[in-house]
């Protein structure tokens, strides 16, 4: 039986936490950014998803006083449809909540209804439209939100 674990992101986890990136965004974060995030972002929370050692997803957010802010969450395609991004983000909005949060927010493209269900199915509600939000092809991302 494979073992699933949910821990601290960590500067050596950058380079597999890159397959998961690549594979599951047209415009993904460079390993730099990532870094910046670990080392110089005090708000930042990053959390990967691991299955016998192997990193098959992670998620990170940034907590501001009571308000978190999901940056980005991503499952490698080969588990996907699993419910592994449900726990996942179950996991991101249990420590939220841990560490006093009362708002919680994302921003999702319009045309990713498979998340926006996801999301739903944890009480985020649409808050409004970001035109033309994403830069690789200018899609607008629909802001969703929940109070905690």
């Amino acid at each position: 039986m494979a073992e699933l674990t949910i821990r601290k992101m960590e500067l050596d986890d950058i380079h597999q936490v890159m397959f998961v990136e690549i594979a599951s965004f047209t415009s993904p974060w460079t390993e730099e950014i990532f870094k910046q995030e670990l080392i110089e972002n005090q708000h930042a929370h990053y959390y990967i998803m691991t299955i016998d050692e192997k990193i098959i997803g992670y998620v990170g957010m940034w907590i501001v006083l009571d308000d978190a802010q999901i940056t980005n969450i991503a499952v490698l395609p080969g588990f996907r449809g699993q419910k592994l991004g449900e726990r996942l983000f179950r996991f991101a909005m249990q420590k939220a909540i841990s560490l006093g949060v009362t708002r919680l927010s994302l921003e999702v493209r319009v045309t990713n209804v498979v998340a926006q269900k996801m999301y739903r199915k944890f009480g985020l509600v649409p808050g409004g439209i970001r035109k033309n939000y994403y830069t690789d092809n200018h899609e607008d991302a629909i802001v969703m939100w929940v109070n905690l």
